[in-house]
């Protein structure tokens, strides 16, 4: 277990300060926004109008209408945006001081993304974007923790819309020792022979290499997880028993889901789909001390399971 930060103690220190440096900056903020957002319902409603009496389809207007409004209060939230973004780095840039670490809100993917994607951890997808970064070390090993959406574009039609089809967290974290093979741990059921006619695949070629359907002890594990493997020994040894427990732990966590861990290398890569986490940013003061004690608990939880990972039972 990390040694979590405590929230009063960083409030009555130079966060407080610093928060209470930001109400100026909050309080503009929220005055351009709602200017904009009520330009937004006045230019709303005189579209509409215009339409009708110009002899328009009501349908039409109130589309036309819902629209313009809309840009009002899109514009309202690329008002609030970089000040909420600056206070959320001040929040959590302190926590990760307090736990000597690094904290950044924008993020460049580096080796571990490419390997992850390599190897079909996450869906496929047109675009992505990443944020929210947690760098240094946990329990003695390197550590690396950021959050990405990845969108996907669906067309219907004349139209297009991109669709969230991954939003959740990544990390990297240094295990105990070097491996010797590669072992993807999943939820069951994702691979399957002819469109699932014919059960579970016994062997999937990803990143280049092929990987055997490792059987498990434990019956229950198989029912929920599949393991692959080019190492069956050091795989077994791996994902012991305990392991089943481990994995739905850090799921129920964050109500994720879909949890897959890689050993590879040196490090075990995880990616579980825990939605946005670490947002502790707001307008409203009054939230600091309740957004600060959630991102410590947040992080504090994903970190503590990401070590139990990376250990074998006691």
């Amino acid at each position: 277990m990390i040694v979590r930060p405590d929230p009063d103690a960083l409030m009555a220190g130079g966060l407080g300060d610093w928060l209470a440096a930001q109400n100026t900056a909050r309080a503009d903020a929220r005055a351009r926004a709602a200017k904009w957002v009520k330009r937004g319902i006045i230019a709303a409603v005189a579209v509409t109008a215009a339409i009708i009496l110009l002899g328009g389809d009501i349908g039409t207007a109130f589309q036309f209408g819902f629209f313009t409004g809309l840009a009002g209060f899109g514009i309202a939230e690329l008002i609030k945006r970089p000040v909420i973004n600056s206070i959320k780095g001040g929040i959590n840039g302190a926590i990760a001081r307090a736990l000597d670490m690094e904290f950044t809100h924008v993020v460049t993917p580096g080796a571990e993304f490419e390997t992850i994607r390599s190897f079909d951890m996450l869906p496929s997808h047109d675009r992505a974007s990443f944020e929210d970064s947690w760098r240094g070390k946990v329990a003695d090993r390197s550590f690396l923790l950021y959050e990405a959406e990845l969108e996907d574009r669906r067309t219907s039609g004349k139209s297009d819309r991109w669709e969230t089809v991954f939003r959740g967290s990544i990390i990297d974290v240094e295990f105990t020792r070097r491996f010797l093979g590669i072992t993807l741990i999943e939820r069951a059921g994702r691979r399957k022979r002819l469109f699932g006619l014919l059960g579970d695949a016994d062997t999937v070629k990803l990143g280049g290499i092929e990987l055997a359907r490792i059987a498990m002890v434990d019956p229950r594990f198989e029912e929920e997880f599949a393991v692959w493997s080019n190492d069956q020994v050091e795989a077994r040894y791996l994902v012991h028993p305990e392991y089943i427990e481990r994995l739905i732990a850090v799921e129920q966590a964050f109500a994720g889901e879909k949890i897959r861990a890689l050993f590879s290398g040196g490090s075990l890569l995880i990616v579980l789909e825990s939605g946005n986490l670490f947002e502790s940013g707001s307008l409203d003061a009054s939230d600091d001390r309740r957004l600060l004690e959630r991102s410590i608990n947040q992080f504090g939880t994903l970190a503590d399971l990401a070590v139990k990972l990376n250990e074998r039972p006691r």
